[in-house]
Parts: structure tokens; C-alpha cells; sequence
């Protein structure tokens, strides 16, 4: 198949997507920088779709206007975070017979960040020129400004300029309310959906960072949800280390979202990544009101430090450092570490999750290399049914990492483990990790919408 044939061939599920409802697009204008209809030498013209704007989480549609017949270019993506670190991506690409080059259309051309058909490619391949950085947004209530350029040509070392654009990421829907939270010791921020409630209520946990990232709660309040960001170690007057857990604390969370007239009752969901899902488990296993919990890549056994329930103790999973394997470049595989929570003393680190009343959903990247998440998952299966509790849902994704975030964050492939002290692996191919990312945040809105109102998952309405 030629590249100007495959160009015509059009990917229905990526149509799909580019039918939701959105903007007219424009060429957008930033000051003090030449769009691509100013640029004397050419007339060549970047449309998005949405035109100035669009949620992170959402596909973005970008079509090069104004090219020869099968002219060959290269796109250049690039985003800074807030820290002033660069991400970047390229990636080659031949006009169709009428100058136009439309990724949803158009695949790539072999030689760049990645090749073949992939609308979104340029954002879920940007890498990070500092080593072992990841992408994160830190102030949600700001978009990440996406730079795309069109370059003449092919080569390492493309020609001219011919067109370039900005374009808006955002992560708060218009009419989102963010609300900072200090009830009592919570440190936490709830993002309520516009409109009147009450609104189905989930509480979302990371993981091993600290602090308090908001970003997967923002987004998730997008589509309907009452969403509070806890911290729960790292942050203001909490605690400096993640050494002990006092599940009182999570305990006050849920019973301030249970009493919040806004959040709809009678219980509520829970989502936690990494050491925030054996976290959402013990919170399940001990705690009222918890209808449905969503487990991304966690463990069934407590994790890295002792958790405390009033005249409960759960030690920490034992580790051994000396199964780590670090390779030449000084990265870590971790996967090996932590020891078989069904051995030996190593068993009173399980956490009695047959006791939870609540619904599970349990995801996973079957390549994750912080711990065996595919193990932890069954094995929580088996512990459930043998005590007469329903069989979990747990969807698998070959090809998928550690950090499974929403959609369109590119996949972190290592970076620096607090706990461990080195860069670790965190596993993952970009290609399959960007759709897990994609169909597990479907599935996780679906869940929750099932156990927590009772209806069917429907798209939120866009910017």
C-alpha cells in the first residue's frame, strides 16, 4: 500500500472520536509569533479541531492545509511543563493528492517518534529531553500550551519552516468548581461538576509521589463526578515520609464526602494508583460507606509502610533490595523486590479485602514492571470468591506500564522511585500503553457510573 493510498484509508474509530461535538477550526493567532497564514514564504495553514482548545483527555484533530501534491514534511510537536522541562515528538509525513495532510487520515511515515496511522501520535509519543522526567500538571486550573510546527522535507535535519500553531490542553471543563479542602486533618481538593447536584462522589489516591495531584480528579469531575484529591503524606502539615498509616485519617475523608450535600449517598467511590489502590483496598476492607473501588495497577498486600484501624496492625509487604537488577544506565527493575504476600510472615500484609461490601474493578498493564499487578489482581479474585464475595472485574492490557493515566499522557517509561532511590522501570510499549490509557479511563467512568448512579456511561459535554 502506498503512503498516498493509506492516506485515504480512515480509521473509523478515530471518525468516531472527531464526531463529537466541537468548535469550527480555525488557524489560531498568538501574539508576537507568525501563524501559518503570516508566513510570506508559503501558505500553508494549521487547523485544529477543537480549534483554539480541547481537554486533555480528548482527541484533537490536526490537519495541514496548503501543501504541493504529496509533499513530504515533518511535524514537530512540543510542550513544556511548569517546571520549564521540554517535550518533544516528530514525525514524517506525505500530502495527499490535494496538499491536504490529515492524521486521522494520513499515517506516518517510518523514521520518526512513531510510524503508522495515529491521529494522537504526536502527543502520546512526546518524551522528555531531561532523562528520567514525567510528564505531570501541577496547576490544573492552567492548560499545557502544545506547540506543533510543520518543517519542509524529511532527513535528521528538516528545511524550512512552513507553518506553525499553539493549541490549549486544558483540564477544567467550563463551570468546574475546584474547592481546596482543610475539614479536620484532610488535606484535600474536591472538584464539583457545574449544574445542580447532588453528584455521585469518588475520592482519588496516587501513589509512593506524595503530595497532592489533582489532575486525574479534575478530569474525572469533568464527566459528572464529585471528585476529592487526598493527599495523604508529603503535603503542608501531613507527614514529611510515608512510614506509618493511620486509616482514621482516609476514615475522616469519606465520611466528609458521605455528609457533603452535593455528594449523592448512600456511598461512595474510591480510585487508587499504585500504593493508592492497596490504600482504596484497605479503605474498602475497613471503612463504611464505600460502594465500588477502582484499583490501577495496586496491590492486594499493604505496601511500604505499617497501616493502623483502631486495634488493627497490617505490617508492610517484606522486600528484598538484592532482587533488584540495575542495568548500565544505572535504572532499576523493581519487579522482583517485594516478596509473595502468600508466604510465610509475609501473609499478615494481606489485606482482608474479603470484608469490603463494595464492587472492584481492577486494572492492570500486563508489563508493569513497579510490581506484579496481574498477580496482585487474581490473587484478590481468589480471596473474594472463597469467601462467597462476587468475582471482581479485572481488565488486562498487554503492552501497558506502571503508570496507567488518563488518556494522552505520555507513557513514562523510567523515572525516580522515592522509596528506592534510583530510577526504576516502570515498563510499557507507547503504542499499547496509550490505549489502555484511552479504553481504562472509558471503563473506569463506566464503573463507577454503574455502581454509583445506576445509569449508563454518557460523554460529558465538551469545552
Amino acid at each position: 500500500m502506498t503512503a498516498l493510498t493509506a492516506c485515504r484509508q480512515v480509521s473509523r474509530c478515530w471518525q468516531s472520536w472527531l464526531s463529537w461535538p466541537r468548535f469550527s477550526p480555525q488557524p489560531l493567532q498568538i501574539p508576537g509569533v507568525p501563524t501559518s497564514r503570516s508566513l510570506a514564504s508559503t501558505a500553508t495553514a494549521i487547523r485544529f479541531s477543537p480549534a483554539t482548545r480541547s481537554l486533555f483527555d480528548e482527541p484533537l484533530g490536526i490537519t495541514v492545509q496548503g501543501l504541493s501534491p504529496r509533499q513530504q514534511v515533518t511535524l514537530r510537536a512540543s510542550l513544556r511543563d511548569e517546571a520549564g522541562e521540554l517535550f518533544e515528538a516528530h514525525a514524517r509525513y506525505q500530502a495527499a493528492e490535494d496538499g491536504e495532510l490529515d492524521l486521522a487520515r494520513c499515517p506516518a511515515l517510518p523514521g520518526g517518534s512513531f510510524s503508522g496511522l495515529e491521529p494522537m501520535g504526536l502527543l502520546w509519543a512526546l518524551q522528555p529531553r531531561k532523562a528520567f522526567w514525567r510528564l505531570v500538571k501541577k496547576d490544573v486550573q492552567t492548560p499545557f500550551l502544545l506547540r506543533l510546527q510543520v518543517l519542509e522535507g524529511h532527513g535528521d535535519d528538516p528545511g524550512r519552516l512552513l507553518a506553525q500553531a499553539q493549541h490549549e490542553r486544558a483540564f477544567l471543563r467550563d463551570g468546574v468548581r475546584r474547592v481546596p479542602v482543610r475539614d479536620g486533618r484532610i488535606r484535600a481538593t474536591l472538584f464539583l461538576p457545574p449544574g445542580n447536584g447532588p453528584f455521585p462522589g469518588v475520592i482519588d489516591l496516587y501513589g509512593t509521589g506524595g503530595g497532592l495531584p489533582e489532575y486525574r480528579a479534575c478530569l474525572l469531575a469533568n464527566y459528572g463526578f464529585a471528585v476529592l484529591a487526598l493527599a495523604f503524606y508529603g503535603y503542608e502539615d501531613l507527614p514529611k515520609e510515608m512510614k506509618e498509616i493511620n486509616l482514621e485519617y482516609f476514615e475522616e475523608a469519606v465520611n466528609y464526602m458521605l455528609q457533603h450535600k452535593e455528594v449523592k449517598g448512600p456511598g461512595i467511590g474510591l480510585l487508587g494508583f499504585s500504593k493508592g489502590g492497596d490504600l482504596c483496598i484497605s479503605m474498602a476492607s475497613f471503612l463504611k460507606g464505600i460502594t465500588a473501588t477502582a484499583v490501577i495497577n495496586g496491590s492486594v498486600a499493604n505496601v511500604g509502610a505499617v497501616l493502623h484501624y483502631k486495634d488493627v496492625t497490617i505490617p508492610p509487604l517484606g522486600a528484598n533490595t538484592k532482587r533488584i537488577k540495575v542495568n548500565k544506565s544505572g535504572i532499576g527493575d523493581i519487579i522482583d523486590a517485594l516478596n509473595n504476600p502468600l508466604e510465610g510472615p509475609d501473609r499478615q500484609s494481606f489485606i482482608p479485602l474479603e470484608k469490603a461490601t463494595c464492587r472492584f474493578l481492577f486494572v492492570v498493564g500486563q508489563d508493569d514492571h513497579n510490581w506484579k499487578s496481574e498477580f496482585f489482581a487474581i490473587e484478590g479474585s481468589k480471596r473474594l470468591q472463597a469467601h462467597g464475595k462476587e468475582k471482581p472485574e479485572i481488565i488486562c492490557y498487554p503492552g501497558a506500564g506502571h503508570y496507567i493515566e488518563p488518556p494522552f499522557f505520555p507513557m513514562c517509561a523510567a523515572s525516580m522511585h522515592l522509596l528506592v532511590g534510583i530510577p526504576v522501570m516502570w515498563g510499557g510499549e507507547p503504542k499499547a500503553h496509550c490505549e489502555a490509557q484511552i479504553d481504562s479511563w472509558q471503563q473506569i467512568q463506566a464503573f463507577f457510573h454503574r455502581h454509583l448512579n445506576g445509569e449508563p456511561f454518557r460523554t460529558a459535554n465538551k469545552l
